[in-house]
């Protein structure tokens, strides 16, 4: 006579395999890929990883459409610049929605602009860009505070006097300032409790991002909230973004609604007030919050991180940093503020700060895509709800666009008269209806502070330092080992 113990072991061994046959009739709809077992999906097979490097690995064995499962999920990826390409903007509407996975459901309440999706996030995109342009995103009046920023940073650099320095924090504060003005209507002073806060906060959320942890929790986040473990910790930092942006919103309430808006809180809170007999309106307070917490960690941590690896390759490519620092000197004076305009004048900078974003490549896979409706994808029919990832390094490491992917070379964005070409494949800010909502204020960021510091300083490696890593460590962005520098004035 069977045991309970055995009835339980066949119970669940055919429910598993009911499982297991259930998945392989699903994946015969779906683009070629893996195997999914039942519960794990494709993560034993993935060996639990999940990055660029391997996803371009699958793509040479199934194709560069394929799909993974996440646990029950199927997720279609797109691999190769002409996939990422045709699958972003074919029909880019069809597939603009944003996948609020339990952890960032858990982390945003899906509310805001990064981790919103439907009509939530179409009003509170729209809302920000006319906002920001109104604050003088792609003027010269944002610009200016750009500018005003790396004067400052290029004088800390200069009170180091030579010493050596970890360039992470005053590239993180000086960046972190241009959108703190533009958001709360004050910059911080490198002093700032608050804002080292705020900073830790800011580490702590995108080191968690990506991690083995992170993904335990998208798969079993019913098991995972019940355990403690470094998602606690990252949705405790997020919570503290978010008082602080509470806070924030208090102070502008208490002084009270401006004629004349001067900050991203004024426009929203006005707004609030206009639209509040609307009745599909969603601007309200929470949102406001967590719009802010977007703004912050975009316009903080991506640029200042694209910075640090800049400052890394001309510490690793001398020849490269020279090269640079004599265009700077032909074309520029050397009082003169630089603009965004300049890059024009200046085509190897400009090169070689678009190979800085190709080659730290920071974002790596990209954020997942949903289908908003049935739609079809490269000739493979999808339903509503069907996740899509496009796999944005493998654009920018493409073989079929790039000379040298593997390699830091400016020349990918040089003609043979060494004038500046675009190239289409270059997508760091990704594509389609999702495309990063600040990418020109990035771009202009990214430009003058480069510029800025290439004319002030010399960057070399500490004396008796003759090695220097070029490895990313995997997180939410992929992070340069710390490292020193010396800042030899020019």
């Amino acid at each position: 006579m069977l045991t309970i113990s055995q009835v339980l072991i066949a119970l669940v061994v055919f429910l598993l395999t009911m499982q297991f046959l259930k998945l392989q009739r699903a994946r015969r709809r779906l683009p070629p890929g893996p195997i999914p077992l039942p519960i794990l999906g494709t993560f034993l097979q993935l060996n639990f990883q999940f990055n660029c490097d391997l996803l371009m690995k699958l793509a040479k064995i199934h194709g560069n459409v394929f799909t993974l499962w996440f646990g029950w999920a199927p997720v279609i990826i797109l691999n190769g610049f002409q996939a990422v390409k045709d699958g972003m903007t074919t029909h880019p509407e069809d597939i603009s929605g944003r996948l609020v996975s339990p952890f960032f459901r858990a982390m945003a309440k899906g509310k805001g602009i990064m981790l919103a999706t439907g009509h939530t996030w179409k009003q509170q995109r729209r809302f920000a860009l006319r906002t920001l342009r109104n604050l003088g995103l792609g003027k010269r009046g944002l610009e200016h505070r750009v500018q005003e920023e790396a004067c400052y940073l290029v004088e800390y650099f200069a009170s180091m006097k030579e010493k050596p320095l970890d360039p992470s924090f005053p590239l993180f504060h000086s960046v972190s300032n241009v959108i703190c003005a533009v958001v709360f209507g004050h910059r911080f002073s490198s002093e700032d409790e608050t804002f080292h806060e705020l900073i830790k906060a800011t580490e702590c959320i995108f080191k968690f991002g990506g991690s083995f942890i992170h993904y335990l929790y998208e798969i079993f986040p019913w098991l995972m909230h019940h355990l403690p473990g470094p998602h606690k910790k990252a949705l405790s930092s997020y919570d503290a973004l978010s008082s602080f942006a509470r806070r924030e919103i208090r102070r502008h309430k208490e002084r009270g609604v401006r004629d004349e808006p001067q900050d991203f809180i004024d426009f929203y809170l006005a707004h609030i007030e206009k639209s509040k007999d609307e009745p599909r309106s969603t601007y309200d307070d929470d949102n406001l919050v967590y719009s802010i917490n977007d703004l912050f960690l975009g316009g903080s941590e991506t640029s200042s991180t694209t910075l640090n690896w800049g400052l890394l390759y001309m510490v690793a490519n001398p020849d490269i940093q020279e090269k640079v620092q004599e265009e700077l000197d032909a074309v520029l004076g050397p009082s003169q503020l630089i603009c965004y305009e300049d890059r024009r004048r200046l085509p190897y900078t400009n090169a070689v700060v678009h190979e800085v974003q190709r080659f730290s490549n920071i974002i790596s896979v990209g954020m997942p895509r949903v289908c908003v409706r049935n739609t079809t994808l490269l000739g493979f029919p999808l339903k509503k709800g069907s996740i899509v990832l496009p796999n944005i390094a493998s654009s920018l490491y493409d073989p079929e666009q790039w000379e040298t992917p593997r390699q830091f070379n400016p020349g990918h964005f040089l003609d043979k008269d060494g004038n500046f070409v675009s190239q289409e494949a270059f997508l760091p800010f990704s594509i389609g209806h999702r495309v990063c909502l600040g990418e020109h204020l990035a771009r202009t960021e990214l430009f003058i502070f480069f510029a800025s510091l290439l004319r002030a300083f010399t960057f070399q490696l500490p004396e008796g330092v003759t090695k220097i890593s070029t490895e990313p460590i995997f997180g939410g962005t992929l992070q340069p080992h710390p490292y020193r520098v010396c800042a030899i004035p020019r």
